[in-house]
């Protein structure tokens, strides 16, 4: 019979409750005989003696061994599934974190002085399948030059990653070991999972490895923002990620949070905490995610998520007084549509006014969507949810809108979600290997990027994010984003160039900065056009293959 966690927990308080009480209180429970003057000697009143088997009720006894036969029994079947990740990656002008492979939300990592050398991280993950496929987070292995993955036991093997979903935060890593050696997971629908259920996670906290540790279920349907060791800011959230107090630390990342079953209900992935260890907040992938993911990352190296290309927000009573709408009025108000995205080409409409809320403005005035395939969203992260679970790139959707206050439909065709770094692509028909390449992640310019860096509102361009080493860009002195700010909710780093034209012809957003880069020849000589500082300036750029990844 299946034990649930809130019952073990309550017959626990009880046992150890009956266990201490009688302890403590038994003297004043016994009789204590009067002495009175000239008073008969009185029989002497002996104190039963309880035998030891019988000092505590049997029932607490009981419920404390089951529910440490629950944990023990989860250890031992799922603990041979959990592995070790040890990477080693070269490191050149990048920061260095003292642990990495765990992502901390607020807290930048201390400034080092740009150095080359090496350095070892380590993770977590478990075993997908009997075929050697290791399951962790993508944070883990991003940007590993060498992977080794360490079994319970302690074999220890060479790994090479398969694939890699940035946007959920998964990867796939590839070991060569016989299949009796491989004990795959057992994975739960983390749809039925309830706020207050065991949790287990088992993963090497630190570097200790095979260690459980356990709390409950604390909340469900959290959004993460992806992050990525990069230090780039978020582009996109996980959605129905579940929230537990179960102690998860760095090093836990990739691990497994599991059921009384033993069944994988999450991958755990970030804490949020002050002082870089756990504080009773940790999150997990949801299982019912990984089951799409995974799989695609083993057959294709890569997931397809669905995009409608809007960024927005929940609506609020500000909100909706401000756009005359009732002030219980639910829903995602559209703030930006993405130029040339689903949302864009199907007519959607953003926010085209700002207003001042308790000293901070906020856009308004544009499309609320109320409801998706007459599925009700009621807030944003509704939206992210019904198209992460329930659609794919090409299907159509029909959107419920509020525009002007008045109620109509609207069908959008989702496309394939860009990829969160937004590196130039090779010309068509080339491999990868063999396009040129820049060697820059960069975004399209936007109002709020501007105004942060002190430009024009309007000011059009993109924005370098980062520079790989040793690339092109690097070469030629081109200069990434360093300065964190919050727009719209989301952490993202500004302060780098911008690049503003190619060979004299204006660059005004991403997509046409890949297609210039898409069509130049390896060895071409281009002169970019930079604003830095807010003052333009040129570069030369000489292009090179794109390196084997």
């Amino acid at each position: 019979m299946k034990i649930r966690k809130s019952m073990l927990w309550l017959a626990l308080i009880v046992a150890l409750s009956l266990t201490v009480l009688p302890a403590c209180g038994v003297m004043n429970l016994l009789p204590v005989p009067e002495v009175r003057a000239n008073a008969p000697a009185a029989t002497p009143t002996v104190a039963p003696t309880l035998p030891a088997a019988e000092s505590a009720p049997t029932v607490s006894t009981g419920a404390l061994a089951a529910l440490e036969g629950t944990l023990e029994r989860v250890y031992q079947n799922v603990n041979p599934s959990v592995v070790s990740i040890q990477i080693l990656q070269k490191q050149s002008g990048m920061q260095l974190q003292e642990l990495p492979g765990f992502p901390f939300f607020g807290m930048p990592a201390p400034q080092q002085p740009p150095v080359e050398q090496y350095q070892q991280g380590s993770g977590s993950g478990f075993v997908w399948d009997k075929e050697g496929h290791i399951v962790t987070n993508n944070h883990v292995v991003e940007g590993a030059d060498k992977i080794e993955v360490v079994f319970s036991d302690g074999t220890t093997v060479p790994g090479t990653v398969v694939g890699t979903d940035p946007d959920s935060d998964l990867a796939v890593v590839k070991v060569d070991l016989a299949a009796e050696k491989l004990q795959p997971v057992r994975i739960a629908d983390s749809t039925q999972v309830k706020v207050g259920q065991l949790a287990i996670a088992i993963g090497n906290p630190f570097g200790l490895e095979n260690t459980m540790t356990v709390g409950i279920v604390s909340a469900l349907a959290r959004s993460l923002p992806v992050e990525s060791n990069s230090g780039t800011g978020p582009s996109y959230t996980i959605p129905d990620v579940i929230q537990t107090d179960a102690p998860i630390n760095p090093g836990n990342s990739g691990g497994v949070l599991v059921d009384d079953l033993g069944e994988v209900i999450g991958v755990t992935s970030a804490i949020i905490s002050p002082v870089r260890a756990s504080a009773g907040i940790g999150f997990a992938v949801p299982s019912a995610i990984v089951q799409k993911v995974v799989p695609a990352l083993i057959e294709q190296g890569r997931y397809a998520h669905s995009w409608l290309g809007i960024s927005g927000t929940p609506m609020d009573p500000d909100l909706a007084q401000a756009m005359g709408l009732q002030a219980d009025q639910r829903g995602a108000l559209v703030v930006e549509v993405v130029p040339g995205g689903p949302a864009g080409k199907a007519g959607l409409q953003g926010s085209d006014r700002t207003i001042t809320v308790d000293g901070q403005e906020r856009q308004v005035g544009g499309d609320v969507i109320v409801a998706i395939d007459g599925q009700p969203v009621e807030t944003f992260d509704d939206l992210v949810s019904y198209l992460v679970r329930s659609t794919t790139a090409g299907q159509k959707v029909t959107l419920t809108v509020l525009r002007d206050g008045r109620e109509q439909q609207i069908e959008a065709t989702l496309s394939e979600r860009p990829g969160q770094e937004q590196e130039a692509a090779p010309a068509m028909g080339e491999t990868a290997s063999a396009g040129a390449w820049l060697g820059i992640t960069g975004v399209t310019l936007s109002p709020e990027m501007a105004q942060a860096m002190n430009l024009p509102e309007d000011q059009q361009g993109v924005l370098v994010e980062e520079i790989m080493g040793g690339s092109p860009a690097d070469k030629a002195g081109l200069r990434g984003s360093y300065k964190p700010v919050t727009i719209q909710g989301q952490q993202v780093l500004v302060g780098g160039d911008v690049i503003v034209a190619w060979e004299g012809q204006p660059v005004t957003q991403m997509e046409e900065l890949q297609a210039l880069v898409g069509e130049a020849r390896v060895g071409q000589r281009v002169t970019l056009k930079v604003l830095r500082d807010g003052e333009q300036t040129q570069l030369q750029v000489t292009l090179e293959a794109r390196p084997n990844s």
